[in-house]
């Protein structure tokens, strides 16, 4: 049986980009967390203690993206490892971050980075 617990769209404005108008301004980004776990002892004894706590996700993906990094790709490589050593129980990670209206000389919706570990 495989278990996934996913925490979809936290919304983040967060300092980061190579652009010093992009550390300076900021902008707008959306994070994905997807965490294969097992949860069986928490489906069938209704026990927060024995599964992961999307508040705990929530709060170590704003904590990390507000911290500045040129790249998406460093704050995404410090959220799998910041998740993974809270989180004792992810069996395999999958973080996406994406960075919405990028100024990119060109009329690009986004550009995102994925991490699977």
């Amino acid at each position: 049986m495989r278990h996934i617990i996913e925490v979809n769209g936290i919304k983040c404005y967060a300092h980061h980009g190579c652009l010093p108008e992009e550390t300076a301004i900021g902008g707008h980004y959306i994070v994905d967390i997807e965490m294969h776990t097992n949860f069986s002892i928490a489906a069938r004894e209704d026990d927060l203690s024995q599964t992961i706590d999307y508040v705990k996700v929530n709060k170590i993906v704003v904590a990390e993206m507000a911290i500045p990094s040129k790249l998406i790709e460093h704050v995404g490589q410090r959220i799998v490892n910041h998740l993974k050593a809270e989180l004792h129980t992810i069996e395999l990670l999958r973080v996406k971050i994406v960075k919405l209206s990028p100024p990119i000389n060109g009329d690009v919706d986004n550009v995102a980075i994925i991490i699977e570990e």
